[in-house]
């Protein structure tokens, strides 16, 4: 696929946030629950320095629960300290609340000594395009204040929100690294949206994501496009022409409209419509 991406607008907010960082107690990492590592800028270890971090798996009502549960020992084992969250339905708020409060206490406990008190933890929100900080943030408080998107980078700029007494947080646009070179992770940043629709082949990545169903959830294509098992089609084209024909994408003359059957499956799976994924396994 060769997929490179990193806008002049990603450059700039690399460097705004390397800027703002002496302002924040910890940062909040966001990670994508089905894609852990695929997700995961290996930048921001490096922008964040010797600052506490809290890993946030977030869209985890779309991942495998028990490949979930392995990838936050993954993370715990590495000593960072890792929540599981669905900013969509709120789950894990006040557990991730609780852990960046515990991950900034010896800090705040520092400003006290000094005679400043009650100053609120003050947090960094990192992560890639389209993993949900803006979700997250609109959950933390309670309104969609936050401007939201179903896009890559929808966010922009930065603001400081105030979350209950004792939290303040920065939100920051996404960020991609330079390039990916590692073109099976650029499939997965596609497949899961991180990834405009328009700067990479389409048909690639549906027919690669095609052949994961086929082999590994078959039962579940089977059951989403009313298909017999035993018939599936070893060949991820003819798969995809079969599914098109079933859901009744067709151009006149019976001809398959492709493009429609592609976005339809694409649709499908990053909604949860084809169930649970997770498309990374921890080492």
């Amino acid at each position: 696929m060769h997929i490179h991406w990193f806008p002049g607008h990603m450059a700039k907010a690399q460097r705004m946030i390397t800027k703002q960082l002496s302002l924040i107690d910890v940062v909040i990492e966001l990670l994508d629950a089905r894609i852990p590592i695929s997700s995961a800028n290996p930048m921001i270890a490096e922008i964040a320095g010797d600052k506490p971090r809290v890993v946030a798996l977030n869209k985890a009502d779309l991942a495998e629960t028990a490949q979930t549960i392995l990838w936050i020992n993954h993370f715990r084992s590495q000593g960072l300290t890792t929540v599981s969250i669905d900013a969509a339905s709120g789950k894990g708020m006040k557990e991730l609340v609780n852990k960046v409060e515990q991950e900034a206490s010896e800090k705040i406990a520092k400003l006290t000594a000094k005679g400043i008190k009650g100053r609120p933890v003050r947090a960094m929100i990192l992560g890639i395009p389209n993993v949900g900080k803006s979700s997250l943030i609109n959950r933390l408080l309670g309104t969609a204040t936050a401007k939201t998107g179903d896009r890559p980078g929808v966010t922009r700029g930065q603001q400081w929100l105030k979350v209950g007494k004792n939290l303040e947080l920065l939100d920051t646009p996404g960020v991609l690294w330079p390039k990916m070179d590692d073109q099976e992770v650029a499939f997965k940043l596609a497949a899961t949206g991180a990834i405009k629709d328009d700067i990479y082949d389409m048909e690639k990545v549906i027919l690669r994501l095609l052949e994961i169903l086929r082999d590994n959830y078959s039962s579940r294509l089977c059951e989403r496009y009313k298909l017999t098992q035993e018939l599936l089609p070893e060949d991820a084209a003819e798969l995809l022409a079969l599914i098109g024909a079933k859901r009744g994408c067709l151009r006149s003359g019976g001809v398959v409209d492709e493009e429609k059957a592609r976005r339809i499956i694409l649709t499908d799976f990053r909604s949860g419509k084809l169930g649970q994924f997770t498309l990374d396994s921890p080492k």
